[in-house]
C-alpha cells in the first residue's frame, strides 16, 4: 500500500467553496475538539505543582519547588502519518514532542515510548514496526533524546468477516524536557489585542494525511506530508533563541487540524480572535488545514517587533507575518469566519455531546 499511497496528488482533491464550513467541521471533530470533558473527571492538578492549569502551554509544566527549574512533559503520535510512512511518521512523532517541549520553554531531554502494532508475523505489520524504530532512532539522535525505556504491544487487531485488521501503527512518544529558568515558560495563548502573529517555518501546498483530507473528504489513502528532520531541528533552535531573548508573547506548534486550529487554540484562553492573510503560493485549504510539520505560530507586541526581527535576521529560517490578534473576530483574507465565542462553544462542547 505504501507505494500506492505515495501517488496521492492534491490536484485530485476539489477545494470546497465554503472553507468556513470546513473550519467548523474540524473544530467539532472528536480528534481535535477539547478532551476537557474526559480529563476533568480526574485529578489533573498533580498536587500543587501543575503550572499549566491557568497558563496553557504546548507541553505540561511541572514545578520543581525550591529551584528555578521546571519539567516539561508531552505525549505525541499521529497514527495516520505513521501508517502512511512508518519511518517518517515516527520521526515526526518524536519531532512534534520535541517541538512541544521547545515551544513551552524547555529543552528536550529524553523519551519513553509505547509501541502499538498488529500481528508481527504479518510481514506488512513487521515492516511498519521496523520502519518506526528506524525513524525513532534517527530523530532521537538528532534531538539528543535517549530512549530511557518503553514497551511494545503487538497483536492489536480486530476481526472483520474473519479477516484480522491491524490497528494503525501507533508508536506513542512520551518526552521529558527541562526548563532551565522558569521565566522561559511560554504560553500557547495570545496575550493581547493588536499583537502581531508570525509563523516560523513554511506552509507546504500539502494536505496529505491531514484530518481535513481523511475525515472531511473521506480520502483514507495518502502519503505522509513533507518532512525534513534537519530543517525541523533548525526551526526548534530558532524558537529556543526567540524565547530566551524574551521577544515573543506566545508560541504554539501547528499540528492536528492545521494552522486554523492552531490559531483558534491560541485565541481561546483570553477570548481573542485573529485576522490573517493566506499565502498566494499555497492553496487556501492547504494553508489553513494542511498538517505539514515544522511550523510554529508566535505572537509579538507591536513595540517588540523590531527586537523580534533582529533575532531572526541572522537565522536562515523562513517566516511570515500572518496578521494580528483581534478582540474576538476571526477573519481570513477579509472573509468573516465568525467569532471566538462560537468556536469555543463548538470546541469545548462537541465531544461531551457525542458521548452523552
Amino acid at each position: 500500500y505504501y507505494q500506492q499511497w505515495k501517488k496521492f496528488n492534491i490536484d485530485d482533491i476539489h477545494q470546497p467553496s465554503n472553507l468556513v464550513d470546513v473550519a467548523k467541521f474540524l473544530t467539532a471533530h472528536e480528534n481535535i475538539a477539547s478532551k476537557r470533558w474526559v480529563y476533568e473527571q480526574y485529578d489533573s492538578m498533580v498536587g500543587t505543582v501543575n503550572m499549566s492549569t491557568n497558563f496553557p502551554t504546548d507541553a505540561g509544566i511541572v514545578n520543581l519547588k525550591g529551584t528555578n527549574k521546571a519539567l516539561a512533559m508531552t505525549v505525541d503520535c499521529n497514527a495516520r502519518m505513521v501508517n502512511a510512512d512508518p519511518e517518517k511518521g515516527c520521526a515526526m512523532a518524536v519531532a512534534e514532542a520535541a517541538r512541544n517541549i521547545v515551544c513551552s520553554g524547555g529543552v528536550p531531554s529524553a523519551i519513553t515510548n509505547c509501541l502499538n502494532f498488529g500481528n508481527p508475523y504479518n510481514p506488512e505489520v513487521y515492516w511498519q514496526f521496523v520502519g518506526a524504530i528506524k525513524g525513532m532512532g534517527k530523530a532521537c539522535k538528532k534531538f539528543g533524546t535517549p530512549v530511557t525505556g518503553g514497551n511494545v504491544s503487538f497483536y492489536n487487531q480486530s476481526s472483520v468477516n474473519g479477516i484480522d485488521i491491524p490497528v494503525f501503527p501507533t508508536p506513542t512518544i512520551g518526552m521529558l524536557g527541562i526548563v532551565e529558568e522558569k521565566e522561559h515558560i511560554t504560553s500557547l495563548a495570545f496575550q493581547g489585542k493588536s499583537d502581531l502573529i508570525y509563523m516560523i517555518g513554511k506552509s507546504e501546498n500539502d494536505i496529505s494525511s491531514s484530518e481535513y483530507l481523511y475525515s472531511y473528504h473521506g480520502v483514507k489513502e495518502s502519503s505522509a506530508p513533507f518532512f525534513d528532520l534537519d530543517h525541523e531541528y533548525d526551526i526548534q533552535q530558532v524558537i529556543m533563541k526567540l524565547i530566551r531573548s524574551g521577544v515573543i508573547e506566545s508560541a504554539h506548534d501547528v499540528s492536528d487540524g492545521g494552522l486554523f486550529i492552531t490559531l483558534l487554540e491560541s485565541s481561546f484562553t483570553n477570548n481573542l480572535g485573529f485576522e490573517i492573510v493566506s499565502s498566494s503560493e499555497v492553496r487556501d485549504d492547504a494553508f489553513l488545514f494542511g498538517e505539514s510539520p515544522s511550523r510554529v505560530v508566535v505572537s509579538v507586541t507591536e513595540i517588540g517587533e523590531d527586537a523580534f526581527l533582529d533575532v531572526l535576521k541572522d537565522c536562515s529560517i523562513p517566516f511570515i507575518l500572518l496578521g494580528h490578534v483581534t478582540k474576538g473576530r476571526i477573519t481570513v483574507d477579509d472573509k468573516h469566519y465568525g467569532n471566538i465565542e462560537e468556536y469555543k462553544r463548538i470546541y469545548n462542547g462537541s465531544l461531551s455531546e457525542r458521548l452523552k
